[in-house]
C-alpha cells in the first residue's frame, strides 16, 4: 500500500498529495467508536445490572437502543454534512460522544444510562456517517480500494473491544470503561482537529444544495442505486445473521466451548480481514462491479455447501470449513456494494452514507427475530438464511445488469 500519496488515476474531483499513513488510520479510528461502545461494556453487563439493582435484561436494552440511536443519527447527520461540511460534523460527533461517555460514567441509575446510551450513538453517529465521503474523495473511482483498507483496520476494534473490557474491569470498575471511550474520544477529536484538512472541507468548497429531504430524493431515485444498495443491504443481513447465530450454533448445537467459541468467531473475522486485503490490491485491476459479481457466485457455492454439510448432520469442521470462504465474500461483496452506491453520487455522500448504515442496520435487526421464527434447533435454518440473502444479491445483480446492460463498465464519477 502506497503511503505516501494518493493513487494518480483520479480525476479531478480526487485530492493529492494526501498522507494516507495518517489518515486512514485516523478515518477507521474514527468509525471505530461505535464497535468500541457497543463491544467494551459487554463484559460489565451483570456487573452494570448490580450496581444499578435492575436486571441483566433491562441492562442488554441498552444494545438495541444504542443501534436505534446510531441509526436516527446517521438519519439526521448525513444530509446535514453534505450542506456544511464533513469536519464540523466529525468534531460535533466526537465532541458530543466525549461528553456522553463522560457522563456515563456517573450515572447511578439504570433509566440514565439507557437515555444517555441512545443519545451516545446519536451524536456519535455524527462523526461516523461522513467516512465514506472521506474516502471517496481521495479515491475516487477506486472507493472501494480505500473501503477495503479502513474496514480492514476498523475490524480490529469489535476483536479486542471486550478484551480490552475485561482487562479494564480487572483493574477498576465498569466506570473505567466509559472514562477510557470519553478519553479515546478526546485524542481523536485533538488529531482530527490538527491533523485532518481535506479539500472538502476548505471554505467555499461546493457543497450540496438539496434541502433535507430532498437529499434523501436524490439518492433514492439516482439511476442504478436501489438494485446496488439492495445487493449491500442484504449481504449485510447474511452477516447479521453470522453474528446472531454463532453463538448458538458453536455453543448449543455443536456443543463447543466458550474458549473454542472465540477462536472460531476470531478466525471468521480474520477472514473478513483477508478478504479486504484481497479486496484492496485487486479491486483497481477489475473493477468493484466484477468483484461483487464473483465474490456473489463463489459465496453461492459456499452457501449451498454450509446448508448442506448441516442437512446432512456433519461435524462442526465442515461448518467452520465453509463459513470461512463465505464470510471471506460476504466481506469483499460489502464493500464493492457500498463503493458503487457511494460513486454514484458528488455531493450526497452524507445522506447515501446515511441510507445504507440505515438500512444496514434496520435489516440486520431482522436476522433475530427471523432465525427465531424458523427455529429447529439446528444450524440449518441460519445456513438457509446466509444463502437466501446471497442468492437474493445475486439476482439483484443480474435485474442491475438485465436494466442497465452498461452497468458492468465502471461507473464515471458523478457529476
Amino acid at each position: 500500500m502506497n503511503t505516501a500519496s494518493v493513487p494518480p488515476s483520479h480525476d479531478k474531483a480526487c485530492v493529492t498529495h494526501v498522507n494516507l499513513a495518517l489518515l486512514l488510520p485516523m478515518l477507521a479510528a474514527i468509525v471505530a467508536i461505535t464497535p468500541l461502545a457497543i463491544d467494551m461494556y459487554l463484559p460489565a453487563m451483570a456487573t452494570l445490572a448490580l450496581s444499578f439493582n435492575s436486571s441483566i435484561t433491562t441492562v442488554q436494552q441498552s444494545l438495541s437502543l444504542y443501534l436505534a440511536g446510531y441509526a436516527l443519527g446517521m438519519l439526521t447527520f448525513g444530509p446535514i454534512a453534505d450542506k456544511v461540511g464533513r469536519k464540523p460534523l466529525v468534531i460535533i460527533g466526537l465532541c458530543g460522544f466525549m461528553l456522553v461517555s463522560l457522563s456515563l460514567a456517573f450515572v447511578t441509575n439504570v433509566e440514565l444510562f439507557l437515555g444517555l446510551r441512545f443519545l451516545q450513538a446519536f451524536i456519535g453517529a455524527a462523526a461516523t456517517v461522513v467516512v465514506p465521503g472521506y474516502i471517496k474523495e481521495v479515491y475516487g473511482k477506486n472507493t472501494a480500494k480505500g473501503m477495503s483498507y479502513v474496514s480492514l483496520i476498523m475490524m480490529l476494534a469489535p476483536l479486542i473491544a471486550p478484551t480490552i473490557g475485561s482487562i479494564i474491569l480487572e483493574i477498576g470498575d465498569w466506570h473505567l470503561i466509559f472514562f477510557t471511550l470519553s478519553g479515546y474520544a478526546l485524542l481523536l477529536l485533538l488529531l482530527v482537529v490538527t491533523k485532518l484538512k481535506m479539500p472538502s472541507d476548505e471554505h467555499g468548497a461546493q457543497r450540496s444544495q438539496k434541502s433535507f429531504f430532498g437529499a434523501y430524493a436524490v439518492v433514492f431515485t439516482k439511476p442504478g442505486v436501489k438494485l446496488n444498495l439492495a445487493s449491500g443491504v442484504l449481504t449485510s443481513f447474511a452477516f447479521f445473521c453470522y453474528l446472531t447465530a454463532s453463538p448458538f450454533v458453536y455453543m448449543e448445537v455443536f456443543d463447543l466451548d466458550k474458549s473454542l467459541f472465540a477462536i472460531l468467531f476470531s478466525t471468521n473475522v480474520g477472514a473478513l480481514m483477508l478478504a479486504n486485503v484481497v479486496n484492496s490490491k485487486i479491486v483497481m485491476q477489475y473493477g468493484s462491479r466484477r468483484m461483487l459479481k464473483v465474490a456473489t457466485l463463489l459465496a453461492s457455492v459456499a452457501g449451498v455447501a454450509l446448508l448442506s454439510v448441516n442437512l446432512a448432520d456433519l461435524s462442526y469442521h465442515y461448518t467452520v470449513a465453509m463459513l470461512i470462504p463465505l464470510m471471506g465474500c460476504l466481506g469483499i461483496m460489502s464493500v464493492n456494494a457500498d463503493a458503487i452506491v457511494l460513486m454514484k453520487f458528488q455531493q450526497e455522500t452524507g445522506t447515501a452514507t446515511a441510507v445504507i448504515g440505515t438500512l444496514r442496520f434496520g435489516c440486520g435487526a431482522l436476522a433475530g427475530p427471523l432465525l427465531a421464527l424458523f427455529y429447529t434447533g439446528t444450524a440449518v435454518p441460519f445456513a438457509a438464511l446466509m444463502l437466501a440473502a446471497v442468492i437474493l444479491v445475486g439476482l439483484c445483480q443480474f435485474l442491475a445488469h438485465h436494466i442497465n446492460p452498461t452497468s458492468d463498465k465502471e461507473p464515471a464519477q458523478a457529476e
